[in-house]
This record gives C-alpha cells, sequence and structure tokens, in this order.
C-alpha cells in the first residue's frame, strides 16, 4: 500500500527557548491524525510531540531502573 506523505510546519514556543525556530518534517497524513487526537486544544504538534518524548523518555529511564533492581544486589545503608 502507498501512504500519502504530506508536509506541515510545526510552530512551538516554549519559555526555555530565547526564539522559538520552526522545521517542516513530512509525516503520513494518519500519523498527523493520530497526533492532533493525542493533543489537547490549544496545544500545538511541537507539544504533543514534545510531551510523547518525555514519557518516552520516563519510561526508558523506568525500565532501565527496574532492571537494575531485578540484576543488581543492594546493601542497605545501614549494613555499610
Amino acid at each position: 500500500m502507498i501512504h500519502s506523505i504530506a508536509k506541515y510546519k510545526y510552530h512551538g514556543f516554549h519559555s526555555f527557548h530565547a526564539m522559538a525556530s520552526t522545521t517542516t518534517i513530512s509525516l503520513q497524513r494518519e500519523t498527523k491524525e493520530k497526533l492532533r487526537k493525542l493533543g489537547s486544544k490549544g496545544q500545538t504538534y511541537d507539544d504533543v510531540i514534545r510531551d510523547l518524548l518525555e514519557r518516552a523518555s520516563i519510561r526508558e529511564l523506568d525500565d532501565r531502573w527496574n532492571r537494575i533492581l531485578a540484576d543488581e544486589e543492594f546493601i542497605p545503608l545501614e549494613k555499610v
């Protein structure tokens, strides 16, 4: 199946940026629609993508911590 690709310009300004910059990325229309559905009223696509990236980062850290807990032996501070 051939997917149509469309280009959308995303604008986002966050307080830690001195000046907002923009870029154009290509997405399938279906992907754009999924991003729109994930967002809330007033959110930009940039906001939605940043939220997804933050959640992925948190999940990655949580997975890493759980692997450490499962694989490592810990000594309570009281015994050190």
